[in-house]
């Protein structure tokens, strides 16, 4: 198959089969401008997509991701999740960033039956079909419990999936799993399977590791962030900010962001390990953060998105410590309330933009 002018015979979207691009081109706008235009991009003559990162630890930028890498990307995951053509996949992602337009390449390239909804929180809620695959991101899982059967295996990114929402899923017969990956790396580099979960598994330690795909090699540099050697979907080394223990060659722990780690008096304290465990008595949307402060450099501090009405931050606190869920440096020295949290375009929390809100 040729990237820049065809797709596979079997392909289909909304369950229509096309002749040429040209159709399905044409025929793409009567879903939405955003798939029509990512589309256009697609069968152009450049051999590059031109993509905008989510903006989550960062100002979003632009950059190019090479049609080969993102067809490698495909056909990697067809072959993981054993998905051949034919395959009846959900799309209910914008288009407009890598984890939707992904969607179609694996569409197009392995021959699949693709239906497209309107991305929202809710995707499910007018769904009465049954589909092999697909993608959310954790708040659309969370809303869509009630009817996930509907989808058989489920990948999930774009952010962190908390402790309330895995118990959920423990009892489905759904295949859910977590993605780990990036823009630049065109989505997922490594899996970790979050319910379904082999009885011979008694480590439960061995459910938090992510297993890479095929014909990736990581490493960790001297900051022991992940780097990825990834061939087949980039050109150059991927030297993340990801803090990562390496359990094997092929499997990593995630501990969370060499960026966020807040040094309070000395101590060095890592906000992705700490949320998850205040998110066992937290429900509302919630982070940690350190502010400077005079004493220690830097304090941490809990930002939940709630009106002060509706919890008691003596109760939060009272529950920290009387729980023992952190050690004493791990209880935060202020509590802030926000009615409702700033988001970046791919509905992340901007955590930056946020704490300028206090």
């Amino acid at each position: 198959m040729k990237a820049d002018s065809s797709f596979h015979i079997n392909f289909k979207l909304q369950g229509r089969s096309f002749s040429s691009k040209e159709e399905l081109i044409d025929f793409s706008f009567e879903i939405s401008s955003e798939v029509q235009i990512f589309l256009k991009q697609w069968f152009n003559e450049e051999n590059f997509v031109q993509v905008k990162t989510s903006g989550s630890t960062g100002k979003p930028k632009l950059i190019q991701l090479q049609k080969k890498h993102m067809i490698n990307s495909a056909l990697a995951t067809g072959t993981y999740f054993n998905l051949p053509e034919n395959t009846t996949a959900l799309l209910c992602m914008s288009p407009n960033f890598i984890a939707g337009k992904m969607m179609f390449v694996r569409a197009l390239t392995l021959g699949w039956n693709l239906d497209v909804v309107q991305p929202n929180s809710n995707p499910l809620k007018n769904i009465n079909k049954q589909y092999d695959f697909s993608a959310m991101v954790p708040l659309q899982l969370f809303n869509s419990i009630s009817q996930i059967n509907f989808i058989k295996k489920l990948i999930v990114g774009g952010g962190v999936v908390s402790n309330e929402l895995l118990n959920k899923i423990q009892n489905i017969d759904t295949e859910v799993f977590a993605t780990y990956g990036m823009t630049e790396t065109i989505t997922h580099i490594a899996v970790k399977k979050l319910n379904n979960f082999n009885s011979v598994i008694s480590n439960a330690d061995e459910k938090s590791h992510y297993k890479i795909l095929p014909n990736i090699t990581i490493s960790k540099d001297n900051r022991d962030c992940l780097v990825i050697d990834a061939p087949k979907v980039s050109n150059e080394l991927v030297i993340t900010n990801d803090l990562v223990e390496l359990i094997s060659l092929k499997e990593f722990k995630w501990l969370g962001r060499f960026d966020t780690i807040i040094n309070s008096g000395g101590i060095k304290l890592i906000p992705e390990q700490i949320e998850e465990k205040f998110s066992k008595i937290i429900h509302q949307r919630f982070f940690v953060a350190g502010i400077t402060d005079e004493l220690l450099g830097e304090k941490l501090i809990l930002v939940i998105e709630s009106s002060s009405d509706t919890v008691s931050s003596d109760e939060i606190l009272w529950n920290i410590k009387n729980l023992k869920l952190v050690t004493r440096f791990e209880i935060p020295k202020e509590i802030y309330f926000i009615e409702q949290f700033v988001e970046t375009p791919t509905n992340k929390i901007h955590r930056t933009e946020t704490l300028k809100l206090l």
